[in-house]
């Protein structure tokens, strides 16, 4: 089995993080060199283009798509650069494979071109190792989530847990999709969060659950490699409380649930 890819994007040029800082939902201004954050890319409608790692290493800002295409997301970014001086590159495909422990938020480049990320108890590469994603199951019981095609366009900040991650700052100035993410924050009212799930038979990644005939969420990452099957879903909340729900005969045990 092999991991899943990714295509890093490198920005670089003197107005590079003034840029990132216009158009993603982080705090890139804030954002030393040699650190990294959770971010995302939101459309007009605040919905989520692209999870992504923001990482600012000596020659500029590495992104991270977690899903998705990140030659097509490139592409996008590459409309809006307009004067600014700043060019946008898109790196080849790389494996995203389990590391050893790192300090947490810290980043940096090994000799061999890997891209390293610090999670503290451990890290993720981003590079020509492939582990079979021994990663996935930490980032499940975390709450990292990985965005399968289905999902892309599809979901809200919160569904995401994007504020617990500090993946999004509302006191920075404006960004794509700002209005709609400043209206969830502040009034709330989203009714869909980041669950765990344990469940009787595999979970594809982008399956639709679909509850009682309604479509009531989304699989967005699937570990097998457990005794236990669990995944990390999006789930309405009126079904949170339940113990067990039926998902088109495959039985799911709500486990855990993630702040928004």
């Amino acid at each position: 089995m092999s991991s899943r890819t990714t295509r890093p994007i490198l920005l670089a040029g003197p107005d590079a993080v003034g840029f990132a800082n216009a158009q993603l939902t982080s705090d890139v201004l804030s954002l030393a060199t040699g650190r990294w954050q959770w971010s995302g890319w939101l459309d007009p409608k605040g919905r989520v283009r692209a999870l992504l790692q923001v990482a600012r290493l000596d020659d500029g800002l590495l992104v991270l798509p977690r899903g998705g295409d990140g030659e097509a997301l490139a592409n996008d970014l590459k409309r809006f650069v307009f004067r600014s001086k700043v060019t946008v590159t898109v790196l080849g495909a790389s494996h995203v494979a389990d590391g050893d422990a790192y300090d947490d938020g810290h980043a940096r480049t090994l000799d061999d071109g890997t891209f390293v990320f610090g999670e503290g108890d451990a890290s993720i590469h981003v590079g020509r190792r492939d582990d079979a994603d021994a990663w996935v199951a930490r980032h499940v019981q975390k709450g990292y989530a990985w965005l399968p095609d289905e999902a892309l366009n599809e979901l809200l900040p919160p569904a995401l847990s994007m504020e617990r991650l500090g993946a999004v700052a509302f006191d920075k100035g404006c960004f794509p999709g700002q209005e709609i993410a400043a209206r969830l924050h502040f009034l709330g009212g989203h009714k869909r969060h980041l669950r765990i799930v344990e469940s009787d038979a595999p979970l594809r990644e982008g399956r639709s659950l679909r509850i009682d005939g309604r479509d009531a969420g989304i699989v967005l990452m699937h570990n097998a490699s457990a005794p236990k099957l669990t995944s990390l879903v999006v789930l309405d909340d009126a079904l949170s409380q339940a113990d067990t729900v039926e998902n088109e005969s495959i039985r799911l045990h709500v486990l855990s649930t993630f702040a928004a």
